[in-house]
């Protein structure tokens, strides 16, 4: 009997089924990795008097995971670094990489996220969590703006205090739309609380450039890299007056805008976020960034 018959397929097929592995339901049960420790996210106990609980003071990053398969995990490893200079905080590189190589080996199929914490205690958590129904990541969204200025001092710092985030999001949602779009005083577009923003006026793709006090984020730089983007400080009258535009982020992979206040967008989704969707897909595919 040949290798390749039909004979060998159930004992393949079982073999796949007894290697398969399905995500948690409760996000306790999902693996995290503890100063170098496995166990349950529901197991890592950090002290209540580590500043990082306390004040926020620490820093973060996050990045995606296909099938055990880390995307620009270096890039954002990268970033958390610099995160970290800006708040004097130690980065130990090393060990947070066999934190995640350990983390990797108890993660499901399918798609979901590492989160790299550090804690001004001296503390270290990696973690997996859900990426949610794609549904919930692919749908359009409506924006709502929501006035909000940025810190000098910790501008592209992904700290552990996310709270002004936070917040604007849940006036947005107050006010019956999904999502915030952040806006400076002086009417300059910014991002979205956990993403970036890009739109198009006039067949040009644009986005606000690292300057106006944004996040560098990795697949925003995607972007930019895969097409040809307009950066710069742009007013809100801008944005509003787009053909289309979508928002993206670790976890939002070119999602679609549909209104940003008031005023609906004419395509949804447009030709350039249907483009953006498929580049990213394909980095992913091929672990383009590494």
């Amino acid at each position: 009997m040949t290798a390749g018959s039909t004979a060998d397929r159930p004992a393949r097929s079982a073999r796949q089924a007894r290697s398969a592995r399905p995500a948690p339901v409760d996000a306790a049960d999902w693996p995290a990795v503890l100063d170098g420790e496995l166990m349950r996210t529901g197991d890592a106990a950090i002290p209540a008097t580590d500043a990082g609980f306390i004040r926020g003071d620490g820093a973060f990053d996050a990045f995606p995971v296909r099938d055990r398969r880390p995307f620009a995990q270096a890039a954002h490893l990268d970033r958390l670094e610099r995160s970290c200079a800006a708040l004097d905080l130690p980065c130990p590189r090393a060990l947070l990489e066999a934190d995640i190589e350990l983390l990797l080996t108890a993660a499901p199929d399918g798609d979901c996220f590492v989160r790299v914490i550090l804690t001004r205690g001296g503390r270290r958590l990696s973690l997996l969590e859900s990426h949610g129904e794609s549904e919930d990541w692919t749908r359009p969204v409506r924006l709502a703006p929501v006035v909000y200025d940025p810190s000098v001092l910790l501008n592209g710092v992904k700290t552990l205090s996310y709270a002004a985030n936070m917040l604007a999001t849940r006036r947005a949602q107050a006010a019956g739309f999904d999502e915030a779009l952040l806006v400076r005083s002086d009417g300059t577009v910014l991002e979205g609380p956990t993403c970036s923003v890009f739109w198009v006026c006039d067949g040009r793709l644009r986005t606000p450039a690292l300057g106006t006090g944004i996040l560098a984020s990795i697949t925003r730089r995607l972007i930019v890299e895969s097409f040809s983007v307009e950066q710069g400080g742009y007013p809100f009258e801008d944005i509003v007056a787009a053909d289309e535009a979508f928002l993206v982020s670790t976890g939002r992979w070119a999602q679609p805008i549909s209104a940003i206040g008031e005023t609906a967008l004419r395509h949804v989704p447009g030709p350039h976020t249907l483009r953006a969707q498929a580049e990213i897909e394909r980095a992913m595919a091929e672990g383009r960034i590494a």
